[in-house]
């Protein structure tokens, strides 16, 4: 039998990641979010979308207008995703400070994700910070969901790919 975590029971005003549908679900996010590298806010935007899935902390992805662009460099990384299709990745550079395959976008997602074609996602460890309507954030454990743990999100989350992180 697997041993499945127990969730967390969320208090008033927190939601809980076990509540997040599976397949996901795209919704637009309220306020302003931003992201720091090397010293630089790289993203400032209040027009951002977050993708929601069961047991992981949102993702969130910024329009490319909202991105200092001259800070990504295009990767040759690729990877699929069952449910928004074929990814692509960045790595950012501000000065003298270059983090690889940090970022990443969906050039022609599925028509359910189409809201967030060619927006910028970003890992949050990977950044000096990022914030979520003046909070900062905790990157969700492992590097590869990418999702950003604010105290309004409870879990427990996945973690390390295919597995809990503990």
């Amino acid at each position: 039998m697997l041993n499945r975590p127990q969730r967390i029971e969320p208090k008033p005003g927190q939601e809980s990641v076990w509540d997040y549908p599976r397949p996901p679900r795209l919704e637009p996010v309220s306020g302003r979010l931003w992201i720091v590298f090397n010293g630089e806010i790289i993203a400032d935007s209040e027009r951002t979308q977050r993708v929601l899935e069961t047991s992981h902390p949102p993702v969130y992805y910024f329009p490319p207008e909202d991105i200092k662009s001259d800070c990504l460099i295009p990767s040759s990384r690729q990877t699929f995703c069952e449910w928004k299709g074929a990814c692509r990745y960045y790595s950012v550079q501000v000065g003298d400070k270059r983090a690889s395959d940090v970022a990443w976008y969906y050039p022609n997602p599925v028509p359910d994700f189409a809201a967030i074609a060619n927006y910028v996602s970003f890992y949050a460890s990977q950044m000096d910070a990022c914030y979520v309507r003046g909070e900062q954030v905790d990157a969700q454990p492992g590097d590869f969901y990418g999702g950003w743990i604010t105290q309004d999100i409870v879990g427990p989350f996945k973690g390390i790919r295919g597995s809990w992180g503990w």
